[in-house]
């Protein structure tokens, strides 16, 4: 195979990995505050619910949770998804890292002191304003390196969207490689996860030093 074939290639299944990647942390991020909320939340049934979510998807692999997100409705309600082969991928990965960023966001909230709700209350601010603009900002400072740590490992796990046969960056490069006896497109895979970490570590760094204002 010629290189510059090889690197069309991987180069489409680079964007596919990419789009995974940008989609899940769209959808996981805003979902994650809100599993966090259930999962503090003072009524005893809403936080059990939550709670056995959050050790459900922790607890399983994120492999196992793909084959079921993708052939559970196919097996209980009939409902055949195949063409919807990529939806079932992002919304495995977003109900997952959800999963958790809540816990992330669990402990950055449970570590602003009860003095700070305190104060925006004599200050005459409600609990949406209070959160938004006095807790959210410090809860963002504090949870960043952890946030970082799991962005990175989404990196990584984008290459699972093989058991549902999407044709992502590492998939192509396996058979690629299979195909011409050779680790090279393995290396470039390689390459490439090692690349796209480095920026989003930077770009994660970048930000956590902008929120370090207080």
């Amino acid at each position: 195979m010629k290189l510059s074939v090889m690197l069309t290639q991987l180069t489409q299944g680079m964007f596919v990995s990419v789009e995974i990647f940008l989609l899940t942390l769209l959808f996981s991020l805003p979902l994650g505050l809100l599993v966090s909320f259930g999962r503090m939340s003072k009524n005893k049934v809403v936080s059990a619910i939550v709670k056995f979510y959050i050790a459900i998807m922790r607890g399983t692999p994120l492999m196992l949770q793909l084959i079921v997100v993708y052939f559970a409705p196919f097996y209980i309600f009939g409902v055949n998804l195949k063409g919807f082969r990529f939806p079932a991928i992002i919304i495995a990965f977003s109900v997952n890292y959800a999963a958790y960023f809540a816990e992330i966001y669990r402990g950055g909230i449970e570590a602003i002191p009860k003095g700070q709700y305190e104060a925006a209350q004599v200050l005459g601010y409600n609990k949406v304003q209070t959160f938004f603009r006095i807790i959210f900002p410090q809860v963002l400072r504090i949870i960043t390196p952890s946030v970082t740590n799991e962005t990175i490992t989404l990196v990584k796990d984008t290459s699972l969207a093989f058991v549902l046969a999407q044709a992502e960056m590492f998939t192509i490069a396996k058979q690629i490689a299979a195909k011409e006896a050779s680790v090279g497109p393995l290396m470039v895979a390689g390459l490439f996860y090692f690349v796209f970490n480095f920026v989003v570590a930077y770009v994660m760094d970048r930000i956590e030093k902008k929120l370090n204002y207080y």
